[in-house]
């Protein structure tokens, strides 16, 4: 069996590749010049397992553009432990993930109606359910101004690649980071 057929076969590792590589691509290209077969080569699957698992293009781009898990992920720790968490977890997903959850909402090429979807995605996603988790007065605002943080942080980090960021652990950079967030989330100066 081929190392490509190996991946066609195995449907954790096949299927992350794939979202890893329709990441990319969504990002990169507006969504009218990606093609499942480049989607495909990036992924190092064939085609048809594209549409075995995803089904069209469409359905891909909507799966990709879905910040739920990202978000399950980012906000799964009590208000009080959470800068903290965010930063580890964010870290540690582009990390593993080999992209950031969260960059795709503001680097995405596509045309204005694919751009404002992943906007009112993210919004709905990531900033309203954080300002929702958020205890005090200007919830909302905060909740925005966090998620400019993790942005900043994610766009720190892909700017400087090779850089200090990328040597550092992620205990390393919370330590540095997590405590700004941490006042955003409880609202206190």
């Amino acid at each position: 069996m081929t190392g490509r057929q190996e991946r066609d076969t195995d449907t954790g590792t096949g299927r992350d590749a794939i979202l890893r590589a329709a990441r990319r691509a969504f990002t990169l290209r507006p969504y009218a010049e990606v093609t499942m077969r480049q989607i495909a080569a990036d992924a190092g699957v064939s085609a048809s397992l594209i549409v075995k698992r995803f089904g069209s293009k469409e359905h891909l781009f909507h799966t990709v553009a879905d910040f739920g898990p990202a978000a399950d992920a980012l906000f799964a720790a009590a208000p009080q432990a959470l800068g903290r968490h965010l930063v580890l977890t964010m870290v540690r997903m582009r990390r593993e993930d080999q992209g950031d959850p969260l960059l795709r909402a503001v680097f995405s090429l596509g045309n204005m109606d694919e751009r404002t979807l992943l906007r009112e995605r993210f919004r709905e996603q990531v900033t309203s359910r954080l300002a929702g988790q958020l205890p005090g007065e200007d919830r909302e605002l905060r909740a925005e101004l966090i998620a400019g943080l993790l942005l900043g942080l994610g766009a720190t980090l892909s700017l400087h690649r090779p850089g200090a960021g990328e040597r550092a652990t992620p205990e390393q950079l919370a330590d540095l980071y997590a405590p700004a967030v941490q006042r955003l989330i409880t609202g206190s100066g």
